[in-house]
């Protein structure tokens, strides 16, 4: 036999051997086979990891005030009046709108910011900005950050449906005060000074327009 038939052969009989082994391993399909049964879908309604299970504590609020506590109870009461108020948005929110009004504030900008402060805040600032201007003062301040920011207090007003937030800032700044002649006269270009704030916001909640106005300041 010559080597080239003898080839073939062999190479026959691997290629028997391969096909009886898949066979044995994979199975075959005779034509009577059962089709597979379907597979039954569950339709029932899946509970989202993040919502907050009926009766349960909404960690969007206890995340910031102790449960079942007087802010506590306000926050459900805002949440109650406007379902699409978030806590923690209000605080991402709060912690923007501190450095804009802190800085507008310190440069004497207040026309920037007199839509987002009552009658009673603008004016008190408005009597710091009038006195700085008397004296010939100005200052140049550079915002570098807030170091802790949290919520302090909340209420809520039923009849009116007001809600009231007061936030605790810790704001981090530099700050130069120049006289009519430009000599700083205090504070320092690279010396960092923490400045410590509560403000208070309120909001009617409900409403139409989305803003929050700052109606308390304090230190």
């Amino acid at each position: 036999m010559n080597s080239p038939i003898l080839q073939l052969l062999v190479l026959a009989g691997i290629a028997v051997f391969l096909i009886l082994r898949l066979r044995s391993v994979l199975g075959t399909r005779e034509g009577f086979e059962k089709p597979p049964l379907p597979v039954e879908r569950d339709t029932r309604p899946r509970r989202r990891e993040f919502e907050v299970i009926e009766g349960g504590p909404d960690h969007d609020i206890i995340d910031h005030v102790p449960e079942n506590s007087e802010s506590a109870k306000a926050l459900m009461s805002m949440k109650a009046a406007e379902p699409t108020f978030n806590v923690s948005e209000f605080l991402s929110g709060a912690r923007g709108a501190y450095e804009i009004i802190l800085m507008a504030f310190e440069k004497g900008n207040l026309s920037e910011i007199k839509e987002f402060l009552s009658d009673e805040v603008y004016e008190s600032f408005a009597q710091v900005v009038e006195q700085r201007e008397r004296e010939g003062l100005t200052i140049e301040a550079t915002f570098i950050g807030v170091s802790d920011v949290a919520l302090k207090e909340a209420t809520f007003e039923p009849d009116t449906k007001t809600g009231e937030i007061t936030m605790r800032f810790i704001g981090e700044m530099t700050s130069i005060v120049r006289d009519r002649g430009g000599d700083i006269i205090e504070g320092s270009e690279t010396e960092i000074k923490r400045q410590r704030d509560v403000w208070t916001f309120a909001r009617a909640m409900g409403s139409d327009d989305p803003n929050w106005t700052l109606v308390a300041t304090a230190e």
